[in-house]
This record gives structure tokens, sequence and C-alpha cells, in this order.
């Protein structure tokens, strides 16, 4: 019986597709797409996806990825020290910041309430929080979980947890449409929602 010569095509898809956001016909054309390209190109990719999965690390303060602890935010003494800006992951930090908006801290949760994705209480990285709460810096806490039912329901969790501590506690304004990602809105529009937080009651 003859090897099967697509095998290996098939197996690159199938891993891509596993990727968020990215379905079997994007998988199949970013396969393709990279079969036609320099081996060069692709090695030094196969190289950068390698560098990034084993010498990236979480701040253990704030949880955000970094190539050192802390990460290069915490480090500044240039940031607004009084105001922690919660977020689900990474990448959201990555927007925020895009916005030239917002000069505080941030604390990622790495994900956010979901029962059908097993992600309960527990598995919110909050426990370093609460020692940075403790410092007396910290006037305000900026939730900004995306506006969808576990964004939501993520940010109630919060609010009850923190809402004894003698601390202002904000929502981001909903101008970000209902259901989104703050991962995938305009800068503008972010800046907007920072600007127009409503005290989260």
């Amino acid at each position: 019986m003859s090897a099967d010569r697509s095998q290996p095509a098939r197996t690159v898809i199938e891993k891509l597709s596993r990727i968020p956001g990215i379905g079997s016909k994007s998988a199949q054309r970013i396969a393709f797409f990279l079969l036609k390209q320099d081996p060069r190109f692709v090695n030094d990719l196969i190289s950068a996806i390698r560098d990034f999965r084993e010498n990236t690390i979480f701040c253990s303060s704030c949880n955000n990825i970094t190539l050192e602890d802390p990460c290069y935010i915490c480090a500044d003494p240039r940031r607004d020290r009084s105001t922690i800006c919660i977020v689900e992951e990474p990448y959201n930090v990555i927007s925020l910041e895009k916005t030239a908006h917002y000069n505080g801290l941030y604390h990622v949760l790495h994900g956010n309430l979901s029962p059908l994705k097993g992600i309960g209480p527990d598995e919110l990285r909050l426990d370093n929080l609460i020692p940075r709460l403790g410092t007396g810096a910290v006037k305000e806490l900026i939730i900004a979980t995306s506006p969808t039912t576990e964004g939501n329901a993520t940010a109630h969790y919060i609010h009850e947890i923190f809402k004894k501590h003698p601390i202002r506690i904000t929502r981001i304004a909903l101008g970000l449409p209902i259901g989104s990602d703050i991962d995938y809105v305009d800068s503008l529009t972010i800046s907007k929602a920072l600007e127009d937080r409503t005290e989260f009651n």
C-alpha cells in the first residue's frame, strides 16, 4: 500500500485549526501559504514560536507575559500606581497600550468565569492582586473585562470580592459593542470606554 502523501498537509491543517479564530478553511490557506514561502521564512517562524514558548514567563505581580520578572510595565517608575486595570488576557494589555490613553498598572486574569470551559473562581488569577491593594497606593480598580456574558459575570464576581476595600471600583463604559472582545475593538473606542468608565454598582 502506498504512503498517504497528503498526511503532512492534513496534520499541519489540523494543528492550525486548533488555534482560536482559525477555522479549517483558514488553516488550509495558512498551510499552503507556508508551503510556498522561502524555507528561511518558515524556519524563522518556527524559531520565533519556539523562542516565545520557551522563554516567556508570567509577571509575578500582574500576571502579564514577560521575558523578565517583573514585566516592563510593573517595573516602569513612570506608571501611575494608583490605578490597576483588570483584563482577561495578556493580549488585552497590548490593545489597551495601543491607545496611549492609560498609564496605570494592569492585572491579567488569564480567562473569565466560564462553567462550560471549566473556568471557575479558583482558576482566575486574583491571589496576587490582594497584596497589591494592601499597600494603600491603589485608589481605583478598573474592570475591563469584555461585555460578554462571561465577561460581565467575571466583573460582578470581582466587584463582590473587592467592594469592601476602601478603593474606587469602576467598569469601562459600554461604548464597546455588547458581546464583543476588547481585542477586536479599535483604539479610539477603547480610549472612549476608558475615559467614560462608570462606578460599578
